[in-house]
């Protein structure tokens, strides 16, 4: 059997499989089908054949040729034969992509136990219930028959499920892989030699659960964890669009890191971040918080309509909120009502209100003495910009004949603020930008570069300080108005801020601001919030969420694959008090996250997919946390937590791919060896090692990361600069640290790298690749003088050559790249 076809046939025994053994939900199930696939044409509005299928009712009722649906009896219900596209026939629906194998058994399976559907059902889906917009309820644990496997509540679960497809779980991994699998997980470095060793020889119960509490208290936690809500935050270093100027906001970065180590309640972080600055007498980290809002891309364009922009910018918010902590695609309803989910374009307007009242400052980290310092400096020089057009009333003009000699390609070199006072006529200029210009005129003037001198050492004696990008509430609100067909020129009905029906209401007046939308995604009376996290939490760990959508909990998102799981999950969370820590520990501690990966036939052939978690999957390492395995491995890693942005070599050319060429020079001494989460990132030119490695392009909120294999992977590693770096460093740390016995050399590489010891058979092959290396650098050697000090640098560089090229294999292996 070919291999796409046992996948297709396995996926259908696995969905005819599921439905036998439990009844079909019609909400769940069955409705979200019919709503994808044939509403359009047979929905309330001029029904086909008078036929409507957005009710069960409906359905069974039937159009022009009778009933669609005939409960018990799928093999005669005309709805299955116009899916199925049975004898003459045409198959439906006509213009769209047919049903697939398991959908249609789904439609079977809920004819075949009867049809039912709740009664009293509406085709108006804002009154429609969805197993997502229905409040968490703490499940008892199932009773399972095997009370041998796991403690945790979350086996109990996993088991039972299993129990009902027959299939049992895989045993627990080696102690190696464990160790491995648990500290890629929880702080994206692997773990030293030593280390392995120690959790090898510890016969204590809990020496599983020691390491995991070691590597939770690790400040490497954080930035392993701050990775996966930067993608969801679209944190990037540039601004983006066709200018794409750095922007400085690494500050909200470190806040993240900070905030995941000290296990802030996630309640609390999203209330930072949606709206810290509205606190009472908000801190200064607080205000940074809100960053979170800021890194939405910046046109910069010259000639832009800058509402427009701000409008767009006020739009990302509100999908990334939206994605981020409700798990819901609104930004559908920007134009017209949500076409499946329960959400009204006035609503989306309602919920756009809560962001269209900030203002986009930046601010400084400075003491008040520091900033006392910067404007006694400042008052100089405003006191030289006086006596310098007191002297030379005709400044200004001669100011404005240079400006016109000035080529666009010299404008657009300039730092940013005196870009920007260029894109301004003269007189419209704020006082900042003319003396910039001015101050640009006597460095470039041969008779007036004494005064340059004077004004420029002035400047060079200004404190700077760091800063960061923040949103502050506006003193005097916006009026919101709905959009047009989305067009923010066409205003429709003024709307005040709100959240949609279908959720649970908003406590409070009629003035809603940010801080009532940040309390009420955490209210525990949300449903979604606290279920959307932990599912998020949970494809972190299995490479797939309980439910597969996990950017969808909307009518057309996937059903949970373990419902009761989720939710206690969900009410767990919140009952221990939003706390994120725990659920890890909860989660990597249980024997279902410490199975076996290795691959099983029975299982592959229920459950292809890994829904039914009856054994681990075998992950791609994401882009960053393989660059830091490689530093790890190699030696080289800093481990400095926090701080700018670093520049780690990347190839030639790669910045003149934009409209802007930029200079990357790469970083030195330790800055040139930070984690991957510290690499600055370019929107329009990001760096190569990430990109290709499916790092996220940091426009909009990415939920989860694909992972592509691609032959660009493979020659990334092997011929970067910085891969080259790293095998190089490997291989000094190879003839420093081992004796200098070969295969002690090589058992030492396997277990910096793979934390295993390699196999007879890897060493074999190591051992012939080491002699023909080191046979190409002798005969280097052999040509020079016999005795002489080039020889024995030359004999001294082969070796290392030859260990490099050994080094550059094994972190080329997919096992490298690969969490097991």
């Amino acid at each position: 059997m070919k291999p796409m076809l046992a996948c297709l046939v396995g996926l259908f025994v696995c969905s005819r499989s599921l439905f036998a053994s439990e009844p079909v939900d019609y909400l769940r199930d069955v409705k979200p089908i019919l709503t994808k696939h044939c509403v359009s044409c047979h929905g309330a509005t001029k029904p086909r054949a008078g036929l409507r299928l957005d009710t069960a009712e409906a359905a069974m009722r039937g159009g022009d040729g009778g009933p669609a649906v005939i409960a018990g009896k799928s093999a005669e219900s005309p709805l299955i034969d116009a899916v199925v596209g049975e004898g003459e026939r045409e198959r439906m629906p006509l213009k769209r992509s047919p049903l697939t194998d398991p959908q249609i058994a789904v439609l079977k399976a809920w004819i075949d136990q009867g049809a039912h559907a709740p009664k009293g059902e509406t085709p108006d889906p804002v009154r429609a219930k969805h197993w997502a917009f229905e409040p968490p309820v703490r499940p008892d644990l199932p009773e399972v028959a095997r009370n041998d496997w796991g403690q945790n509540p979350i086996d109990r679960f996993i088991l039972s499920r299993l129990e009902r497809e027959a299939l049992q779980p895989s045993p627990e991994a080696d102690r190696v892989t464990l160790i491995r699998r648990v500290s890629l997980d929880l702080t994206g470095l692997l773990p030293t030699p030593e280390e392995v060793d120690a959790f090898v020889a510890d016969a204590r119960p809990d020496a599983y659960e020691r390491i995991v509490d070691r590597l939770l208290a690790s400040p490497h936690f954080g930035e392993r964890w701050a990775r996966p809500w930067l993608d969801l935050a679209r944190y990037a270093d540039s601004n983006g669009y066709s200018i794409d100027a750095p922007r400085t906001i690494w500050k909200y970065r470190d806040w993240v890191i900070e905030a995941l180590n000290r296990d802030m309640p996630f309640d609390q972080f999203t209330i930072d971040q949606i709206a810290g600055d509205l606190r009472s007498e908000a801190t200064l980290e607080q205000k940074v918080a809100t960053g979170f809002h800021r890194n939405t891309p910046i046109n910069q364009e010259g000639g832009i309509d800058l509402e427009q922009f701000r409008i767009e910018s006020v739009v990302d918010r509100v999908a990334t909120t939206a994605t981020t902590f409700l798990g819901l695609t609104m930004g559908c309803a920007q134009c017209h009502d949500h076409k499946f989910d329960p959400i009204s374009q006035r609503e989306y307007y309602q919920f756009f209100a809560f962001f269209n009242n900030v203002d986009e400052p930046q601010i400084e980290f400075a003491t008040p003495q520091q900033l006392a310092s910067r404007q006694a400096v400042r008052s100089r020089i405003a006191s030289f910009h006086k006596k310098l057009a007191a002297s030379d009333s005709d400044l200004p003009g001669k100011v404005k004949a240079w400006e016109a000699t000035l080529g666009q390609a010299f404008k657009t070199s300039q730092p940013d603020e005196i870009k920007a006072a260029f894109d301004k006529p003269f007189e419209k200029r704020t006082e900042t930008q003319k003396r910039g210009v001015t101050e640009l005129f006597l460095a470039q003037d041969e008779s007036s570069k004494a005064l340059y001198g004077e004004v420029a050492a002035l400047r060079g004696s200004e404190p700077k300080f760091e800063t960061t990008l923040v949103v502050r509430e506006r003193a005097e609100p916006r009026e919101t108005y709905i959009h047009l067909g989305g067009d923010f020129t066409r205003k429709g009905e003024r709307v005040a801020s709100g959240v949609p029906n279908v959720l649970p209401g908003l406590a409070g007046s009629e003035a809603r601001n940010r801080m009532d939308l940040a309390r009420w995604l955490v209210d525990p009376a949300n449903p979604l919030t606290a279920r959307v996290t932990m599912n998020r939490l949970w494809q972190a760990y299995f490479g797939i969420g309980l439910v597969e959508t996990e950017n969808d909990f909307g009518t057309q998102g996937t059903p949970p694959s373990h419902p009761e799981l989720l939710d206690w999950l969900a009410t767990e969370f919140v009952g221990g008090g939003w706390s994120l820590k725990p659920m890890h520990r909860r989660i990597v501690t249980s024997m279902a996250y410490r199975q076996s990966s290795k691959a099983r036939a029975d299982v592959d052939a229920v459950d292809p997919g890994h829904r039914l978690i009856a054994r681990q999957t075998r992950l791609r390492l994401d882009a960053e946390v393989i660059r830091d395995a490689a530093l790890s491995a190699s030696g080289l890693l800093s481990r400095q937590v926090g701080g700018p942005s670093v520049f780690p070599p990347q190839p030639d050319g790669v910045m003149t791919q934009g409209q802007m060429n930029r200079v990357w020079k790469p970083s030195r001494g330790p800055d040139r060896y930070r984690r991957g989460l510290y690499t600055f990132f370019w929107r329009a030119t990001p760096h190569p090692s990430l990109i290709v490695f499916d790092a996220p392009n940091a426009v909009q909120a990415c939920t989860r990361r694909v992972r592509s294999n691609t032959p660009l992977q493979a020659l990334m590693l092997l011929n970067d600069q910085a891969s080259f770096e790293f095998a190089q460093a490997l291989a000094t740390r190879l003839l420093r640290d081992a004796p200098s016995n070969e295969l002690e050399r090589i058992d030492l590489a396997f277990r910096l790298c793979l934390s295993r010891q390699p196999t007879a058979g890897e060493q074999q092959r190591l051992q012939t690749l080491l002699v023909k290396e080191r046979g190409e650098g002798e005969s280097v050697a052999n040509r020079l003088a016999p005795g002489t000090p080039d020889r024995t640098r030359a004999r001294s560089a082969a070796e290392l050559s030859a260990w490099t090229t050994l080094a550059r294999v094994l972190l080329n292996l997919d096992e490298f790249i690969t969490r097991e």
